[in-house]
């Protein structure tokens, strides 16, 4: 898959009221891999900033043209999926 960046749309370009993201496997790294890199998944064990940036712009220009958002975060993300939506969570409340 591609980055966030590469997947995003110009403004008004949503052609559904609902915008679903999937934070999965790092880019660039077998499925596998994250699963033995994580595990026990207690932790963030690498913040991905460029996929929370790219999340965030994404979520905001939905918003801005009326989309809902829904994100579904994997733990072979970062490490931690609840920590993941929490971090951005945050970014998209500053």
């Amino acid at each position: 898959m591609p980055p966030l960046s590469r997947a995003a749309h110009s403004p008004g370009q949503f052609h559904s009221p609902l915008l679903r993201l999937r934070l999965l496997t790092p880019l660039k790294m077998s499925y596998e891999a994250p699963k033995k890199r994580a595990e026990p998944y207690t932790k963030i064990v690498e913040e991905l900033p460029e996929m929370r940036r790219d999340t965030v712009e994404l979520v905001r220009q939905a918003l801005s043209e009326g989309c809902h958002a829904y994100m579904l975060v994997n733990n072979r993300s970062e490490g931690n999926a609840p920590l993941t939506v929490q971090g951005v969570s945050d970014m998209l409340r500053n």
